[in-house]
């Protein structure tokens, strides 16, 4: 008996693939569109905007923003991944065009300034988490999804940064006060108070007493540096004792 050999079927590409694929295009589009609609209100409006001023920023319903995001939270996940990257990048630049450890320190504070003075209300919508991220995570990594956060993936990049220009700086193999566990908190301990002040400047109000931002990433990079060192008081030299010199009767004679 002849038996007809089985052709194997080639399963065929479901139709609605090239479709699917234009639509996740599509809402691609649509979510960077609105990403940017709203970082646009939130910059004029301040980080306390509610969806509903968003949504009329973008002439669109808040069920819009709610399908595309979950929630005001998911918004601000998803700008922060925007906007958080371009600070990433421009932060990490900076340090690795610098020709010195303090110069590069120098160039990230002043990076790190300037993005976040572009727009003070953007920085405080985004980094709003309801985790510290200098927290050191434990032993499980942390509650889950806490790792996604974009501001948390930024300090964990510049901490391992910070921490290979000290060595540098310092020297490899050499003796530090307090001991290699000290030395080790010392990037952490940075960008938080780069981040504390960085923060207050933000919030002063404009004037002759608040500190430019070169005159602040200076500061702050002393700071790291040499720590805040008292300026050298400079003697004031004793006033000398006037000599008396006789006063001559100038009037001619009589």
């Amino acid at each position: 008996m002849n038996v007809t050999p089985r052709q194997t079927q080639v399963p065929e590409a479901p139709a609605g693939d090239g479709r699917s694929a234009r639509w996740d295009a599509h809402r691609q589009v649509r979510r960077l569109e609105l990403i940017s609609v709203a970082r646009r209100a939130l910059h004029r409006l301040g980080p306390a905007a509610s969806m509903e001023d968003l949504a009329a920023a973008a002439g669109t319903s808040k069920s819009v923003f709610y399908r595309y995001f979950g929630d005001k939270n998911g918004l601000r996940r998803a700008m922060g991944e925007v906007v958080i990257a371009q600070m990433r990048s421009k932060v990490i630049d900076a340090a690795r065009r610098a020709s010195s450890e303090e110069e590069g320190l120098r160039a990230m504070v002043g990076a790190y300034l300037h993005m976040a003075q572009t727009s003070p209300n953007v920085y405080f919508f985004v980094t709003s988490t309801g985790r510290d991220p200098l927290a050191v995570p434990d032993a499980s990594g942390g509650a889950a999804g806490e790792d996604e956060e974009p501001l948390h993936h930024f300090f964990a990049d510049i901490t391992a940064m910070m921490g290979e220009r000290l060595h540098a700086y310092i020297g490899a193999g050499e003796a530090h006060a307090g001991g290699a566990a000290a030395v080790a908190l010392w990037p952490r301990a940075s960008i938080g108070m780069v981040r504390a002040a960085g923060e207050t400047w933000l919030r002063l109000p404009e004037g002759p007493e608040k500190p430019t931002e070169e005159e602040l990433a200076e500061t702050i990079t002393r700071w790291l540096v040499r720590g805040i060192v008292r300026r050298p008081t400079v003697a004031t030299p004793p006033a000398s004792t006037p000599t008396t010199t006789p006063v001559h009767d100038e009037r001619p004679p009589q």
